[in-house]
């Protein structure tokens, strides 16, 4: 009877770890072959067109005007008649103090001048008759001013007891309480004009200058206002929504640029009929403008070299040629482009990492640029 062999351990092990090794080999075959997959090389040319833009600044809102209201003299507080965000006309009392002292220095310096205007007139009469001399006539005169001069005094302190709005407004927080004694100068509240809204944000000086370069921009009766035409500027709340009012073309410009940040402070006016914005809030300024027959490009077309750009520019014998180029504004995945192409130009739009400067390409795909700017979502391959 013959007796079955089996295969040795050593034997059955390398048979294994051949088989394993075959295996792995073919995984990275398949690896390496999906590594040198090539996608097919697609070139377009830039679009000529008109070209919406928006630049958007942190802004502080102020009232056109926002005053302190102070005590002119001491006294103690009698009333109030307005309460903190009641609405002001020019002229309406906010505070009264008390005016009994004022009242009695006022009666005083009024009879004071009732008797120097009696004694001028005696005076008169008597230099009339030659009775006085002129000096005495002069001392008489002299003494009514005087009167005069504390009466008028006197009445101002008295009325200075009413504290009035200096103009229509919405007062603002009160500092003080009726019954408090107050001392000339102190602070009692603020008043605010919102019917206009100065909206103050800061310019980088590259902004200032290309707002400067327009020709019709700057008037040269008032070099301190800059008119912005065919813009729109729209005023962003902290919620997100946007101002139901939209400013003038004409900024007004600051004197001076800041050192420390390399900016300076443009204001923009926006009307405030519903009183929606009030003085202290902030917000986002938006400069929309349209840039007119500009080059535009999908961002896929461009790579970056360190802080440069570039693209690939396809020549008439199919070489390519890695061109710097400068870019003046983006938005979502275009370009715009200042400066490197014409309109002419072929530059890769897929396969930018497949060409390199110089090499030659062969019957690459072209395609329109109304349809490379149709697929603006998409990454450069």
């Amino acid at each position: 009877m013959s007796r079955q062999t089996r295969p040795a351990p050593r034997a059955l092990f390398l048979s294994l770890l051949s088989i394993a090794c075959v295996a792995c080999g073919s995984g990275h075959a398949e690896e390496g072959h999906h590594e040198e997959a090539h996608h097919p090389i697609v070139l377009t040319s830039p679009a000529v067109m008109d070209f919406p833009t928006s630049e958007e600044y942190v802004a502080q809102i102020h009232a056109r005007r926002h005053v302190e209201v102070r005590a002119l003299d001491e006294g103690y507080l009698r009333a109030i008649p307005v309460q903190e965000g009641q609405a002001v006309t020019a002229g309406q009392v906010m505070f009264r103090l008390l005016p009994v002292v004022y009242r009695a220095r006022l009666d005083g310096h009024r009879a004071e001048l009732n008797l120097a205007e009696i004694r001028l007139r005696n005076a008169r009469q008597l230099f009339e008759q030659h009775v006085v001399s002129d000096q005495e006539l002069a001392m008489a005169e002299a003494e009514r001013d005087r009167a005069q001069a504390e009466n008028d005094l006197a009445d101002a302190e008295f009325r200075f007891t009413n504290i009035i709005a200096p103009f229509d407004g919405i007062m603002d927080r009160q500092y003080v309480q009726e019954g408090s004694l107050v001392e000339a100068g102190d602070m009692l509240t603020t008043v605010s004009d919102n019917s206009v809204m100065w909206v103050y944000f800061n310019v980088p000086e590259a902004d200032y200058l290309r707002f400067r370069a327009i020709p019709e921009a700057t008037d040269p009766a008032n070099p301190q206002s800059l008119r912005i035409p065919e813009v729109r500027i729209e005023l962003r709340l902290a919620n997100g929504d946007l101002f139901d009012q939209t400013a003038a073309e004409t900024l007004t410009i600051e004197s001076t640029f800041d050192n420390a940040t390399g900016n300076i402070q443009f204001r923009a006016d926006f009307a405030n009929p519903t009183g929606l914005l009030r003085h202290g809030q902030t917000g986002t300024l938006v400069i929309n403008e349209t840039l007119h027959d500009v080059l535009v490009i999908p961002q896929r077309a461009v790579f970056d070299i360190l802080d440069k750009q570039y693209v690939f520019v396809v020549g008439s014998d199919g070489v390519v040629h890695q061109r710097e180029i400068a870019v003046s504004d983006e938005s979502d995945d275009v370009f715009v482009i200042r400066q490197g192409i014409s309109a002419t130009d072929r530059i890769v739009l897929e396969g930018v990492r497949q060409v390199h400067d110089g090499e030659r390409i062969e019957s690459p795909e072209f395609r329109s640029s109304d349809e490379a700017l149709s697929h603006l979502k998409q990454h450069a391959e």
